[in-house]
């Protein structure tokens, strides 16, 4: 007979964690990876008028250091999570970080415009890549308490690197750091990714899906060719002057789109493995969550964009006060955002209702602002405003980052990551086209003044769009 020793913890002893459990330092990791990718989608918008006089660059160029980024990233980031899953995340996270790196490299280095628009695309493709496995480390190697903390950390990360980015920005611009001007904004991202890969080596254990599933070839091309059919046309056709070609990619995306929907689902009944699962958008929490990401981050990433513009262009602010107009923006972001996880643990996903509600009041007073103090504005006048707003925003962004991977499987954590932080990319950059272009269009008719007053009044009511939205989300967050 085989006798069986149980091993019996002391009393108030905790169970050791499993070997791939990720500790403090792995989570202080993958954070700063996440941070990266987004300071750099917003730490040039204060940079672009210095980047345009040193390299002589028309504005539809410089448009697209911006968009050529944000199109590599978003079109490549579903791919990126499937890799994880297929040949190790670690593995993933630790190649992408050193590209990142090394593309930041020659961005900081390029000779010329064009040279910084492909260092651009890709480094877009590097992040899309490091990216996907920060939160499916994340689900894969927490549970309980400690996954809900993580993924409050997260979405926390993600919303303060999008204000601290243009803050960095200016100040880095204007610092002027051993003559760098602008190049500075991409060549600080070395060292803080040589400090990560060594970290990474260290605390960042490997996981993978149990079950590996293989590249979907035709849906991987369908999903990248809808979403360039959608942002390209967008961010490029105002600065281009709407050529035919911005209006026959259009017509196509939803053709594109149906056709991409069409083979994942026929995939999926024919027993083969999609690039985006149907199954996963069966996940309630998941579907919802992915609903109000949209209007949130057009909004934030719009706002952001616009107010760059308007305070350099428009107000005559340099790029520091430019930039630090939106430190109240930030630190209310922080503080709020560290009370996130006590208030939804009593109060569930009705926080997210309570910070739409914040939010839109910060918009109005920003909105009133404008209209009574314009031209004269800077960190005073927009104080109270950008700190409710930021304080709104903290109550939202990280408490739907954690209901939308609530219900992930840790098996698919790679490809549902995928799909979250591809949401919010094409979204935010969705914001920049949309809400950017409906201003640069009304400044020539309508002055500076009233064209800001029309962009923050049609914000305003995306956010009462993400409000209602919120209603529907799970009472309950996992």
């Amino acid at each position: 007979m085989t006798q069986t020793t149980t091993t019996t913890l002391p009393q108030g002893a905790r169970a050791p964690a499993p070997a791939h459990s990720l500790g403090p330092l792995g989570l202080f990791t993958v954070l700063l990876a996440a941070a990266l990718p987004l300071i750099d989608f917003f730490i040039v918008n204060v940079a672009l008028p210095s980047m345009g006089r040193d390299l002589a660059a028309s504005e539809s160029v410089l448009e697209l250091v911006v968009a050529g980024y944000g199109l590599a990233y978003a079109v490549l980031l579903v791919l990126g999570g499937r890799l994880g899953d297929l040949f190790g995340r670690r593995r993933l996270f630790l190649g992408g970080m050193a590209a990142f790196g090394l593309t930041s490299l020659a961005c900081g280095l390029a000779p010329d415009a064009w040279s910084l628009v492909a260092a651009r695309v890709a480094q877009g493709a590097a992040a899309a890549a490091m990216v996907p496995q920060v939160l499916a480390t994340i689900q894969s190697s927490t549970e309980g308490p400690r996954r809900a903390k993580a993924m409050s950390l997260y979405g926390a990360t993600a919303g303060l690197s999008m204000v601290a980015g243009q803050i960095l920005g200016g100040v880095l611009v204007a610092a002027d750091l051993a003559g760098s001007g602008w190049r500075s904004v991409f060549l600080v991202n070395v060292p803080v990714v040589v400090v990560g890969l060594v970290l990474a080596v260290k605390a960042v254990p490997e996981t993978r899906s149990q079950h590996p599933e293989p590249v979907d070839g035709p849906g991987t091309v369908l999903l990248a060719a809808a979403l360039l059919t959608l942002l390209a046309p967008l961010t490029e056709g105002r600065a281009a002057g709407w050529p035919l070609w911005t209006w026959l990619s259009l017509a196509a995306f939803p053709l594109v789109a149906g056709a991409f929907i069409a083979v994942e689902r026929r995939a999926d009944r024919q027993g083969r493995t999609p690039l985006v699962p149907p199954s996963l958008f069966a996940l309630t929490p998941l579907r919802r969550g992915l609903t109000l990401m949209v209007p949130f981050s057009i909004g934030f990433s719009g706002f952001m964009f616009v107010i760059a513009v308007a305070l350099q262009s428009g107000a005559g602010l340099g790029p520091v006060p430019a930039g630090l107009a939106l430190a109240p923006m930030a630190l209310a972001f922080f503080l709020v955002s560290l009370a996130g996880p006590r208030l939804v643990a009593r109060f569930g996903s009705r926080v997210v209702t309570a910070g739409a509600v914040l939010q839109g009041l910060g918009v109005v007073l920003l909105l009133l602002t404008v209209r009574a103090d314009w031209p004269d504005i800077g960190f005073v006048q927009l104080l109270p405003g950008a700190a409710v707003a930021g304080a709104g925003q903290a109550l939202q962004l990280p408490v739907v980052m954690r209901i939308v991977m609530s219900e992930v499987p840790p098996a698919r954590a790679g490809v549902g990551s995928g799909v979250m932080v591809t949401t919010q990319q094409a979204s935010l950059a969705l914001g920049v086209a949309t809400l950017g272009t409906l201003f640069l269009s009304l400044v020539p008719g309508m002055g500076m003044r009233n064209a800001l007053v029309t962009t923050l009044a049609v914000q305003l009511g995306g956010v009462l769009v993400t409000g209602l939205l919120s209603l529907r989300l799970p009472r309950k967050v996992g």
